[in-house]
């Protein structure tokens, strides 16, 4: 019989095997209110110090065991910069907001002159751009042994480290080399990429040595895979990573099958065997005969946009060039926001610029997307004004107007909390074009001249300067 979904977990069940205390440590105001957080994934269980004594150890267990996820989670690195893959509940997002963003590793290899490589490292571990308010980055570096020669392997591991202090894959089937490259960075816990059934003991041994997690390779094998796994778990290893093989170009679905049948067998079937986290290498698409390395990164980019949606848990990429790597890092974002909860931003009033008392006053909808496009629109038009942000649940101009979370009565409690009439002599106000219907009774409720701006964001340089300031009435 399968396991439970989380889904299917009652705070009720949970409650019961909690020492029921209510003392509020956890710093919720008693068990009922932690247990539905514990269900909901938005706490974990250590945050409760009564189930750390030895009295509550049989009920923690329980616990521990109810709450865990079909697919194991597995840490790589160390300290702040470490990553958690897997830790997966459900196939579908709607199902249960997906946690543990896909980890993405950039390759380096040994075969690299040590100042190109520490360039590469340096643009890796600088690499950021802000979308919509948060800072997309790379997670990982992966270091590959494509020279088979020990000593280069970790010489380059060790410049790797002297360079930035992400998280590591080291890359070999070799284990003479990996050796190498642990005798470097085994403090830093990196994931050996891989163990297949011509090494599978060397390589356990060295993941219990160095105490790492490993990677399991068969390509396009998944009774092979679910053997190894099995083996390695009688050896004693826990922390398993599956590698599936990537095929890009016209092995793509073979890929996506072999993915989405692990995904659904631990979780559909509670396949322990299968229920780790999955490695993808869209990197594969630089392997073939294909010499355009343009074309090269075009595949890799849409091979790892389809992996993350079926169903990686960490992908080893080769291409750094904005263009390929940020779609990737785009739909990472998307698919691991919370469907529940739009991405906002907070309420309130924003200067830009220099504005004086006569500068415009404009108004929008608290939704991410929304907001940073506006604020892009109103500096790239060099404005001095304030903008006024409403809540509106996190929804977009005409959504939330559709909706009637942005009302004339939300608009005029908006101006009111964000004290712009103490900042400006004027009462006019721009509202978005989505929003012209509301002119009218924004007027009416708030008391100021209401005027109908551009429909999008982009028009309002154009506008201010024609209309601003405004005539009489």
């Amino acid at each position: 019989m399968a396991k439970r979904s989380i889904t299917e977990t009652s705070p009720i069940e949970v409650y019961r095997l909690l020492p029921r205390t209510n003392c509020a440590e956890c710093g919720e105001p008693n068990c009922m209110a932690f247990a539905t957080r514990l269900v909901n994934r938005e706490l974990a269980l250590e945050v409760c110090p009564p189930l750390a004594r030895p009295e509550y150890a049989e009920a923690a267990a329980a616990l521990e065991a109810l709450l865990a996820p079909p697919v194991r989670a597995v840490r790589i690195g160390e300290g702040e910069h470490a990553v958690t893959v897997g830790g997966k509940y459900v196939v579908q997002r709607h199902e249960f907001t997906y946690h543990n963003p896909t980890a993405c590793a950039i390759a380096v290899d040994d075969a690299t002159p040590s100042d190109l490589l520490r360039e590469r490292v340096r643009t890796v571990a600088d690499f950021s751009y802000n979308y919509i308010g948060r800072d997309l980055r790379v997670d990982a570096i992966a270091v590959r042994s494509t020279t088979g020669d020990p000593g280069r392997f970790r010489a380059a591991v060790e410049a790797v480290m002297g360079e930035c202090e992400l998280p590591l894959l080291l890359c070999s089937l070799d284990p003479a080399v990996l050796r190498a490259g642990l005798e470097a960075a085994g403090a830093r816990r990196p994931l050996l990429h891989a163990a297949d059934r011509t090494n599978w003991r060397e390589m356990a041994g060295l993941a219990l040595e160095f105490g790492c997690p490993l990677a399991v390779a068969a390509p396009d094998d998944l009774a092979g895979l679910r053997s190894l796994a099995r083996t390695l778990q009688a050896w004693g290893v826990e922390d398993l990573v599956l590698d599936p093989g990537t095929f890009p170009g016209p092995g793509l679905a073979r890929t996506l099958r072999n993915f989405a049948r692990c995904r659904h067998a631990a979780i559909r079937t509670d396949d322990a065997l299968l229920g780790y986290p999955l490695l993808g290498a869209p990197i594969a698409a630089f392997a073939g005969e294909e010499l355009d390395p343009v074309r090269c990164a075009f595949d890799e980019a849409v091979t790892a946009s389809a992996l993350l949606s079926r169903y990686a848990d960490l992908l080893v990429l080769q291409g750094t060039a904005g263009w390929s790597l940020l779609p990737t890092l785009f739909w990472r974002f998307n698919l691991y926001t919370d469907p529940r909860k739009p991405v906002a931003v907070e309420a309130g009033l924003r200067e830009f610029g220099a504005p004086d008392r006569n500068a415009p006053v404009l108004i929008t909808a608290n939704y991410a997307l929304t907001y940073f496009t506006v604020e892009s629109d109103i500096k790239a038009a060099n404005l001095s004004c304030y903008l006024v942000v409403a809540e509106t649940g996190g929804l977009s101009v005409e959504s939330a107007v559709a909706g009637r979370y942005f009302s004339a009565a939300g608009i005029a409690e908006a101006l009111t909390a964000s004290g712009i009439a103490d900042r400006v002599d004027h009462r006019v106000l721009v509202i978005p074009g989505l929003a012209a219907r509301l002119s009218g009774e924004a007027a009416e409720a708030t008391g100021w001249r209401v005027l109908v701006g551009p429909k999008d964001s982009s028009g309002l340089g154009p506008y201010l300067k024609e209309r601003w300031p405004p005539g009489p009435a």
